[in-house]
C-alpha cells in the first residue's frame, strides 16, 4: 500500500511539473488560448491550470499559449470566428458573449433552474454538455466545439443603488443594466424594473450618473470593479442565475491531434473545469466581507420570497421556449439534467447523513 502511494505521489508531482522541465519533448501541438478578461479572473486561473496539465500529461508534445485581454479578439462573434477559421484554438465566452451565434446557450441564464453549486456541478459535468456540444458542432458546420462548461464568478445576483430589494415588488421601476442579449432583458421586464442594455467598461460611471440603478452580476465582479464605490450599495442574493463559462475549441485542430493527445486536451479542459468551479467559492468570501465592510446591505431572502421571484420570472421560459431557436431542446435537456443531479443527490444524502 504505502509503495503504491508512493507511486501517486510521485506521478501527481510530475504532473504539477512546468513544461520546461520537459527537456526531452518535442512539440508537435500549439493551443493558442485567448480569454477576454485579466489575471484576476477565473478565467485565467483555469488556463493556468490547463496550460500545466496539458504540458506535462503529454510530455511536451503540445504547447499552450495564453493570450490575456484584447491580444487576439475583442468580442464574442470576432472571437468565435477566428476558433470557426481555426486562428485561435480556445476561447472562453459567457452566454451572452456566443447568443449571437449559438442563441440557445442563453439556456445557462433562465432563472431559478439551479439551486445550488451541487445541483449545477453534477449538470455541467455530465450529458447536457455534450447535448450543447453536439448542437453547436451542427450550427458551425463541425468547425466550434463546446469542450466544457465552468464558471466565471460564482452566481448572478440582483444589485442596486437605491434599496434593498426582498421580493419581486421591490425591483418595479429600477433600471437595471443588462448585456444586449435579449434573454437577460426580458428576466428584467418579467420582474418589473427597466432593463438598460450597457456595455461593461461604462457601468461604473453608469451607476454614478443614474443611467442605470441596479445591475446582475456575482459579487466578486462587483467588488473587482469597485461598484460600490459608485454607489452600489444593495446585494439580494437571490441566485437567480449560474454564471456559466463557456470554452470553446476549434474542431478542426482539435481532431488534427491524435487520439492519445486529444484524450490529454480533454482531461486538461476537466482540470480547468474544476478549477473555475472552485475559484470563485474562494475568492467571493473576502469579496462579501469587504462589501459588508463598506456599507454594503446584504440580504438572503428567505425561501418564500425566492419563491416568490421564480414565480415572477417563470414567464421567461415560456418566452425562450417560442423566440430561441433550439430553445425547447436545450431546456427540456436542462431540465432533465437538473431532475437527475437533484435526485443523485437526494440519494446521497440519504447515504451521508445516517
Amino acid at each position: 500500500m504505502l509503495r503504491h502511494l508512493t507511486k501517486i505521489a510521485a506521478t501527481a508531482a510530475l504532473l504539477a511539473t512546468p513544461l520546461a522541465a520537459w527537456a526531452d519533448g518535442h512539440t508537435e501541438f500549439t493551443i493558442r488560448a485567448t480569454a477576454n478578461s485579466n489575471e484576476n479572473d477565473e478565467d485565467y486561473d483555469g488556463l493556468v491550470v490547463f496550460k500545466n496539465y496539458v504540458e506535462a500529461a503529454s510530455n511536451g508534445r503540445i504547447a499552450v499559449e495564453l493570450f490575456i485581454g484584447t491580444q487576439l479578439c475583442a468580442t464574442g462573434a470576432e472571437c468565435l470566428e477566428g476558433v470557426s477559421e481555426g486562428s485561435i484554438d480556445v476561447y472562453i465566452s459567457t452566454s451572452g458573449g456566443a447568443a449571437g451565434i449559438f442563441p440557445y446557450v442563453q439556456v445557462l441564464d433562465l432563472p431559478y433552474l439551479m439551486a445550488n453549486d451541487r445541483v449545477a456541478e453534477h449538470v455541467l459535468t455530465g450529458d447536457f454538455v455534450r447535448t450543447m456540444r453536439d448542437m453547436a458542432l451542427a450550427d458551425s458546420d463541425d468547425t466550434i466545439r463546446l469542450m466544457t462548461v465552468g464558471n466565471t464568478g460564482g452566481w448572478r445576483n440582483f444589485a442596486n443603488t437605491q434599496r434593498r430589494v426582498a421580493m419581486p415588488s421591490d425591483m418595479e421601476g429600477l433600471k437595471i443594466r443588462t448585456v444586449v442579449a435579449d434573454l437577460p432583458q426580458e428576466l428584467v421586464r418579467a420582474l418589473g424594473a427597466s432593463p438598460t442594455p450597457i456595455p461593461w467598461p461604462e457601468l461604473f460611471t453608469s451607476f454614478q450618473t443614474g443611467v442605470v440603478e441596479g445591475s446582475k452580476n456575482g459579487i466578486t465582479d462587483i467588488m473587482g470593479m469597485k461598484f460600490p464605490d459608485a454607489g452600489l450599495q444593495y446585494v439580494t442574493l437571490d441566485g437567480h442565475a449560474y454564471m456559466g463559462a463557456l470554452w470553446w475549441m476549434s474542431n478542426t485542430n482539435f481532431m488534427a491531434m491524435p487520439e492519445d493527445l486529444r484524450r490529454v486536451v480533454v482531461d486538461g479542459f476537466s482540470q480547468l473545469q474544476q478549477a473555475t468551479f472552485a475559484s470563485p467559492k474562494r475568492k467571493s468570501i473576502e469579496a462579501y466581507e469587504a462589501f459588508v465592510a463598506g456599507g454594503g446591505d446584504l440580504y438572503v431572502p428567505t425561501p418564500e420570497e425566492k419563491a416568490a421571484f421564480a414565480e415572477a420570472a417563470a414567464p421567461v421560459q415560456d418566452w425562450f421556449r417560442g423566440n430561441v431557436d433550439g430553445g425547447d431542446a436545450i431546456l427540456d435537456a436542462l431540465i432533465t439534467a437538473v431532475g437527475e443531479a437533484e435526485a443523485d443527490l437526494e440519494a446521497a444524502y440519504a447515504s451521508d447523513l445516517n
